[in-house]
């Protein structure tokens, strides 16, 4: 049990970062942060009042003409030192991600990894933001296209990756010239906690220029209101995505808001499974399933589904399922206690409704006995595409197995689902790639992989129910978001006729 006291210096009651300070809340409404491991407590956080939300856009707002005139250059030295300080960081950072949300420390170190990319990817805004000219579109009249920064923009981030998912955003709304306001999960603060610590004595970014205040839905609804904001990004479920894009945009704000999923994964007949069933398992259970691009349904395609079945069912058996800073544990606990119920009411729904369990998860063996919020690898068979669950999102370690008989049948299914995030097909052939690719209504493809998250240098892409907006996080997308264009017409008296005999 020695890990209990893991990283504990990094937590108490979280403070709200303002104008280069970080100042304690004056809420008295607080809301104590589980470790789902061990359903110990580990740290307060604040439920912000509107007040300190105006605060930190107002320091926002007054930080923005002098962020903005700041050079290319000295904005690109920030975020490269921002990215070298969470390298620095990584493993204290990882295992403070792993203790709040609950994801093995492994996984926890991946993500970390992915705030680094972003980082990295946000050093190319300057050439990403090149403007276009062209002289004498008329006698004597020139043109010139620029993209310039807007003002203060703001993010609402989900509980799933605390560190990676504000960091799809944060960087690039820094390097394109406009000011930022974070407002973490209320679930999992502590890891931004930790990073804003880094970024304001090791970065040292001018006052202002990047905020951090937290809160729940009231919080939330301020930023989308706020005059002074002028977009919105968000990543979490689908009810709360429609409600935010809703009410940002009646505002006349920018919005970008990703949404929840439904993904398919195809094995075709020719698939090697000695070479592609890890990474299939891993897609359903990464993360104990609270993942967007998460598998929801495995179909086998023919006859290799019963194969696909039995050895799918053989490594779900074989997973450990424990606190998640033990290294020889495969899977963590899901978030919250009410998070859990919510996952074995979707299994128990699913068996009412005629599903077989082939691995039944409901009560799980726990390495070394702990308490927590534990579900375990769950496989169910007969679970029809139009029921209940699947049609839901369940974001837990549970996978649905069907089989169809050919690509028609599978490209039909992605169609018609209300989601549209992520889909993957396991093929060698490259006519029934060519084909899923083309035809199938997913923002995100896989290949022979099972989990398509682009990384920062391309833009993190959804349809249908999974996306709101127009321009989606990550890659030309969030420049195209975090800036406008502006066209300049200039015309040049007294010019020569011509400048060569």
């Amino acid at each position: 049990m020695a890990l209990l006291a893991e990283v504990k210096k990094h937590y108490g009651k979280s403070a709200n970062y303002i104008g280069g300070e970080f100042v304690p809340s004056k809420s008295s409404n607080v809301l104590e942060i589980e470790n789902p491991s061990t359903l110990q407590i580990i740290g307060e956080v604040p439920l912000s009042l509107i007040e300190e939300v105006d605060a930190a856009v107002e320091n926002a707002h007054s930080a923005f003409p002098a962020w903005r005139e700041t050079p290319f250059g000295t904005r690109q030295d920030y975020i490269r030192k921002m990215g070298d300080v969470v390298l620095e960081e990584q493993e204290t950072i990882a295992r403070i991600i792993a203790q709040e949300m609950g994801k093995t420390v492994q996984e926890a170190r991946d993500e970390v990894g992915r705030v680094i990319n972003m980082c990295r990817a946000a050093l190319s805004v300057p050439r990403m933001m090149m403007g276009f000219s062209q002289e004498d579109v008329a006698s004597g009249l020139d043109v010139h296209c620029l993209r310039q920064p807007l003002g203060v923009f703001a993010m609402i981030a989900p509980y799933n990756f605390p560190a990676m998912v504000p960091f799809w955003f944060l960087p690039f709304a820094l390097a394109t010239g406009n000011t930022f306001v974070l407002k973490p999960s209320e679930k999992v603060p502590n890891a931004m906690n930790y990073i804003f610590q880094l970024i304001h004595s090791k970065v040292k970014l001018p006052a202002g220029v990047l905020n951090m205040v937290h809160g729940a839905t009231e919080a939330a609804n301020r930023l989308l209101t706020h005059p002074k904001v002028v977009g919105i990004s968000f990543v979490g479920s689908t009810p709360v995505a429609k409600h935010i894009f809703t009410v940002a945009s009646q505002n006349f704000k920018r919005v970008q808001c990703q949404g929840g999923a439904k993904n398919y994964i195809f094995v075709m007949p020719d698939t090697n499974l000695d070479d592609a069933i890890a990474s299939i398992v891993s897609s359903f259970y990464g993360c104990a399933g609270q993942r967007c691009l998460a598998g929801g349904i495995l179909v086998g395609v023919g006859d290799i589904y019963e194969e696909l079945k039995e050895r799918f069912v053989e490594l779900a058996k074989g997973f450990t399922v424990g606190y998640s800073l033990d290294d020889t544990v495969n899977m963590g606990p899901v978030i919250t206690g009410a998070h859990k119920n919510h996952v074995l009411g979707l299994i128990e729904q699913a068996i009412k409704d005629g599903a077989k369990a082939l691995v039944d998860g409901r009560n799980p063996v726990v390495k070394d006995g702990y308490k927590g919020h534990f579900v375990g690898p769950t496989v169910l068979e007969g679970v029809a595409p139009d029921s209940v669950v699947g049609k839901t999102e369940i974001f837990g370690p549970v996978a649905s197995l069907m089989r169809i008989e050919t690509l028609d049948e599978a490209i039909e299914l992605v169609n018609a689902s209300t989601f549209g995030n992520g889909a993957c097909i396991y093929t060698e052939s490259a006519k029934a790639v060519r084909e899923f690719q083309y035809r199938a209504r997913a923002g995100n493809i896989g290949v022979n992989l099972g989990l398509p998250a682009p990384t920062g240098d391309f833009p993190f892409c959804g349809m249908k129910d999974s996306f709101l907006g127009t321009l989606h996080g990550q890659g030309q997308d969030v420049v195209d978001f975090f800036t406008d264009r502006k066209a300049v017409l200039a015309r040049y008296f007294g010019l020569r006729k011509r400048f060569f005999a």
